[in-house]
């Protein structure tokens, strides 16, 4: 599958940070260009709650958004 935009939705938003949560079919949202269509919206430092694989073994994991540049969008794993 692919990004839904309908499926990202703000938790909180407050001082330039915002909260994110996602949910999805897809076990693995990190791919090079899965969150593109989002680049309006999502800023550096922005971290996003993923509900994953919600049709199989669903998951929950923390991403923040550590780059957003020519409508390209790269997450990383929150450690």
């Amino acid at each position: 599958m692919s990004f839904i935009t309908n499926d990202l939705s703000v938790l909180a938003y407050a001082n330039n940070f915002t909260l994110w949560h996602y949910t999805s079919q897809d076990a693995d949202i990190t791919t090079s260009g899965y969150f593109d269509k989002a680049s309006d919206m999502l800023r550096v430092g922005d971290l996003i709650i993923a509900n994953v694989d919600t049709d199989g073994t669903p998951a929950t994991n923390f991403y923040i958004v550590s780059a957003v540049a020519s409508g390209s969008v790269s997450i990383s794993a929150y450690a």
